[in-house]
């Protein structure tokens, strides 16, 4: 009896006694212009309609005295009158052990066919960015179980990584295989925006049973509003909030950051802002900068993450991934020549770097890797000379050892979807790749 009343009084210290009311003025697009509500950005509103229906919206700016808000699903139904109602609270998710293992929408609701989990807390899904001092040095390598990675781009727990490729060059396939494998207490998928065809794929191929079972996946399709896609990166960032803060090393890995940008640039010129580089605008980069600085290791759990981006044309300078890739620890970039080869994972290796590999990795570890590199970078230099015939062997025996290790190189970073390959193996393969070339 007295959880339930604890349960009661603890809703209503968080019920606002009173509500402030407006009128719907104009309808464009998602946008809803009021007369009223009082209300503050980012606080949620409800406006009825003339059938009784509640449509649940989000106050996102001002247009003089009056407010702008989007409704969070549809604006169909909604005409000039309606009544809009301030909420007095701002977007929340329900979190819980009981997530582990179901897939839920940008809401926090149950899609995967069973109950409703039973929450433990409620959290904000825009939360305060952890201070400074709160975090830790990042000194402990993390498995992915993919080599490549492991070896060459080695990450740390609590690193935030950045995964640049182009569409169809095997960016979900990729982070299939780390929510699969990589050395973590607990996984947090969000999927953003997402094809609705390749949310069942994902879940059933690239997730598989092993991988669902100590995951949590938050769900966004591409045709819902810009507010249930931004919500999707928000809600699985908060719901590995919560893990990390149960002192468990969560890995969160979010496809893709690109949607959650073009999501809060809809939104932002919904709201006025003037566009800039590439029409976004100026708050879609202080939303980027907000939410992966609420990753990272601390004092207690760590959130390690891995965020998709989208290469549109394979352009490494487009000005969203130049800001994402200022903004992460390092990056991990796809080659759709790779892809074409039948090269996989298609790691680009020397265009990817972890910049906390020095503080994760042994001496040995590192000399062999620099070497790899080494070998990799010369090749690269030399290859048209080598493929059109107009290299001479013993001109460059460094270049000739490259040549002679260029099968040896392949094999070792070449790893199929299914395969596994822990941190020590993939330590110790790199080591005796580096004594044989």
């Amino acid at each position: 009896m007295t959880a339930l009343l604890d349960t009661y009084f603890a809703h209503l210290g968080r019920t606002q006694p009173w509500r402030w009311h407006g009128q719907v003025l104009e309808s464009v697009g998602q946008t809803i212009e009021s007369a009223g509500p009082l209300a503050s950005v980012g606080e949620c509103c409800e406006i009825q309609d003339q059938y009784g229906n509640a449509h649940a919206a989000e106050v996102i700016g001002f247009r003089g005295p009056n407010v702008l808000s989007m409704p969070v699903e549809s604006a169909d139904g909604i005409r000039f009158g309606d009544r809009i109602s301030a909420l007095g609270k701002v977007p929340q998710i329900e979190v819980g052990p009981a997530l582990i293992g179901r897939v839920l929408n940008a809401l926090g609701q149950a899609i995967d066919g069973q109950r409703a989990p039973v929450a433990q807390a409620t959290f904000a899904l825009d939360t305060k960015v952890r201070a400074p001092l709160d975090r830790v040095a990042i000194r402990t390598p993390l498995g992915t179980g993919i080599r490549a990675i492991d070896a060459l781009l080695t990450v740390g727990r609590g690193q935030r990584v950045g995964i640049f490729g182009g569409s169809g060059v095997g960016k979900s396939t990729l982070i299939g295989m780390m929510t699969r494998n990589t050395e973590a207490d607990v996984t947090v998928v969000g999927l953003v925006g997402e094809r609705g065809r390749e949310v069942g794929e994902f879940l059933e191929h690239a997730l598989g049973e092993e991988g669902r079972a100590r995951s949590v996946v938050l769900v966004s399709t591409s045709d819902q509003s810009p507010l249930l896609r931004m919500r999707a990166a928000l809600a699985a960032t908060t719901v590995a909030e919560y893990f990390a803060a149960q002192g468990k090393h969560v890995l969160l890995v979010l496809d893709s950051l690109t949607r959650f940008a073009m999501a809060a640039r809809e939104i932002g010129l919904a709201a006025g802002e003037p566009p800039t580089a590439k029409g976004y605008t100026p708050s879609v980069f202080t939303r980027l900068a907000r939410l992966v600085e609420r990753t990272g290791q601390f004092k207690t759990g760590s959130i390690t993450a891995f965020y998709t981006v989208l290469m549109e044309g394979d352009d490494q300078q487009d000005p969203l991934v130049d800001a994402v890739r200022s903004l992460l620890d390092g990056h991990i970039v796809l080659s759709r020549s790779l892809a074409s080869e039948g090269w996989y994972p298609p790691i680009a290796v020397l265009d990817s770097v972890s910049r906390l590999m020095p503080a994760v990795t042994e001496p040995a570890h590192r000399e062999h890797a620099g070497l790899i590199r080494r070998l990799m970078a010369v090749y690269a230099r030399s290859e048209d000379l080598v493929r059109i015939g107009a290299y001479k062997a013993g001109s460059d025996p460094d270049l000739d050892r490259a040549l002679r290790a260029r099968g040896s190189l392949r094999a070792f970073l070449a790893q199929d979807a299914t395969e596994r390959v822990g941190f020590a193996d993939a330590v110790r393969g790199l080591a005796c790749l580096a004594a044989a070339v």
